[in-house]
């Protein structure tokens, strides 16, 4: 331990056996030029461009959202400092854990699904102290909502995310606004950053995020987080470097390091966390190890995990989870064609989903706090799950009905 570690009643939580390999594909898998298909599609937004099952991965955006708690740890290392009354600790694992959620990004070569409006994910990791669901709550614009629920905290948001595509790179615009309370009332937002997807034609593909994340706090302290913009001259590329203010103004601590590797921190006044008297700089979070068995999506070891489906977990699913998308399925299982098929149906569907929500249709866990507001969880899922009573969730995957044929 270096002394950034709080004490947490981990023992008491079960253990949980997941896999740590994706299934071996069934088919060869077929090469497909990205310049083919999305030529003439410069300058548009690539979210309304359909794309072969080839360029995805076998999970949806709204699993995407949850992998950003890879590192949920250290937001139950926040709430702990915090009792103990080290809330400059506490600031400084929030922002360790807003960087960490970027980690996994890093070599992803493929696109995750576009979810159908009104499918959802859910995810119980009793190991971890959380669960979380997320929903399409908007199909135009196009808004996921998400709730997650850990020891001592809980954190919400929505998102939309614009795309433009100009030839050699994909520019990612998130909008929306990430919100952390802690059980005692104090409270964090957030908002991410911008990402840059190059060398999609010509080269290896890469990501890079740049811009200025603002950690506001309620109480006691703010942080601020700038992702350094990436270019031809940079020697050290995927910095981030920060820094903590009290109420007055005064910078009390110091924050450098990789969004793909480790953050540090520096207590710039000793005397405000006696834990951090007489240290230098000190490591807040680092990247877990790759899994023993990569596979081409390059995806991490929680990752892995997140499209497992069991009898056991098949039995208390709704029919809106990402986990019983078809086209997901067959791609994870490396059946290529049928994935593709199935990718062509469900994108006819999806493009009922505009005159669906002009008909009136509503998200069923999650409801808009206003009419600027973000979209938050209504609660009944996990009781819900516990009656296996999913009244209101219909099959999206199956055929659509005649009834919204025009």
């Amino acid at each position: 331990m270096n002394g950034l570690t709080a004490c947490l009643p981990n023992d008491e939580l079960p253990i949980v056996h997941r896999r740590t390999k994706l299934p071996e594909p069934r088919e060869m898998e077929k090469g497909i030029s990205m310049w083919s298909v999305i030529k003439d599609n410069v300058g548009k937004d690539l979210t309304s461009v359909c794309l072969p099952v080839y360029f995805n991965e076998p999970f949806s955006s709204l699993q995407k959202c949850f992998e950003d708690f890879e590192y949920s740890h250290l937001l139950d290392e926040a709430y702990q400092f915090g009792k103990m009354g080290d809330n400059l600790m506490r600031i400084l694992k929030v922002a360790a854990f807003a960087v960490a959620s970027y980690a996994s990004s890093e070599g992803r070569p493929c696109k995750p699904f576009n979810p159908l409006l009104g499918e959802t994910y859910e995810a119980d990791f009793p190991e971890r102290g959380i669960r979380f669901i997320s929903e399409k709550v908007s199909h135009h614009p196009m808004i996921i909502a998400c709730h997650c629920e850990g020891q001592g905290w809980k954190l919400w948001g929505d998102g939309d995310l614009k795309s433009k595509f100009w030839g050699q790179s994909i520019h990612l615009d998130p909008v929306g606004v990430l919100t952390l309370e802690f059980d005692d009332g104090e409270i964090f937002t957030w908002c991410k950053v911008k990402t840059i997807i190059n060398n999609l034609i010509l080269g290896k593909p890469y990501c890079n995020h740049h811009g200025t994340m603002k950690i506001k706090g309620n109480r006691q302290y703010f942080c601020e987080v700038k992702f350094k913009d990436q270019s031809l001259l940079e020697r050290m590329p995927r910095q981030v470097e920060g820094y903590v203010e009290d109420v007055t103004g005064n910078r009390v601590a110091s924050l450098r390091g990789e969004w793909n590797s480790s953050l540090y921190c520096k207590i710039l006044k000793p005397m405000i966390s006696e834990k951090m008297r007489g240290k230098g700089d000190s490591l807040l979070w680092k990247k877990n190890e790759p899994p023993a068995d990569p596979t081409r999506y390059n995806v991490s070891s929680f990752a892995i995990t997140l499209n497992e489906l069991t009898p056991e977990l098949q039995e208390k699913l709704p029919p809106t989870d990402s986990r019983l998308r078809p086209d997901q399925r067959y791609l994870e299982n490396g059946e290529y064609d049928s994935a593709n098929a199935e990718k062509l149906r469900l994108e006819q569907r999806q493009r009922l989903s505009k005159s669906m929500q002009e008909d009136g249709w509503k998200p069923r866990w999650f409801k808009k706090d206003g009419k600027e507001g973000t979209y938050r969880y209504i609660g009944g899922y996990w009781e819900a799950r516990d009656q296996n009573n999913w009244y209101g969730c219909s099959d999206i995957f199956k055929d659509f009905s005649d009834e919204y044929v025009s």
